[in-house]
């Protein structure tokens, strides 16, 4: 069986900072555990401390493509376990659990905010903006240091935009949606030919399409089809009738009914 980090890895995606970070215990366990995960070829996406099951530690990691197969778990587990006790960043008993961002992932990095423009998101700021620490809406842009998001739930004399500094957030999570599911279907399929090419498992692309996948936006939408309304038919047992009347009257209309 391959290891699953034999392949190829984005050093400056792997190497990108998070903006959104945890407090406390969080953040201690995010020091111990980084290092491990970018010497692996993963990128820590958040830390979250519960009192589940006495107390659960999740580490929340992914590639820097964005993928996460359970095999990733199991190896970043069986690695960072015996750091972890070594380390003792929470200095108590507790279950340790890998996973996976999920389809409404948090977002992190600036880069995972570009890649997500124009889908839905709810963020909790740890810094008020605007006398308001909550906000929900589609993500339509990073501008700087901050982030654009067109509000959903504003009154008429209320300015739907919002720019939003990154720091000050305290998370961010994409809201699952019909749009967002068939995006994540369609980047799941495609990093999964990729890391099948990167380890040999499948024929290198030719160069035009290559150039076809880098050329393709990031941020490009892949909506399902909408559902268009058949035309209502006109052969029904009701034309027909109308059409017989019509002809017993002398007014038939010969097209009628065919």
């Amino acid at each position: 069986m391959t290891d699953p980090t034999d392949v190829a890895v984005d050093a400056e995606l792997l190497a990108e900072p998070r903006l959104v970070v945890e407090p406390g215990v969080g953040a201690r366990v995010a020091t111990v555990a980084t290092p491990v995960l970018q010497g692996m070829g993963y990128r820590l996406v958040r830390i979250k401390v519960s009192a589940e099951a006495g107390c659960t530690v999740q580490i929340m990691a992914e590639r820097p493509d964005g993928t996460m197969q359970i095999e990733d778990c199991e190896a970043i587990s069986k690695a960072l376990s015996p750091v972890m006790d070594i380390a003792d960043p929470i200095q108590r008993a507790y279950r340790l659990e890998i996973s996976s961002p999920g389809i409404d992932r948090p977002l992190v990095r600036r880069t995972d905010f570009e890649r997500y423009i124009g889908h839905l998101v709810k963020i909790e700021m740890a810094v008020a903006h605007e006398g308001r620490k909550r906000f929900r809406g589609k993500l339509a842009g990073v501008e700087g240091s901050g982030i654009k998001i067109t509000r959903d739930d504003v009154r008429a004399d209320q300015d739907a935009s919002v720019l939003l500094t990154m720091e000050d957030i305290a998370s961010a999570n994409l809201v699952l949606t019909d749009e967002l599911i068939a995006e994540s279907m369609r980047r799941g399929k495609s990093a999964a030919r990729d890391i099948k090419e990167d380890m040999g498992l499948a024929p290198a692309p030719p160069e035009h399409a290559k150039k076809a996948r880098a050329e393709l936006p990031i941020s490009k939408s892949f909506k399902p089809k909408p559902k268009t309304k058949k035309p209502a038919p006109k052969n029904t047992k009701e034309h027909r009738l109308a059409a017989e009347k019509k002809k017993r009257e002398g007014t038939s209309d010969h097209h009628e009914g065919d």
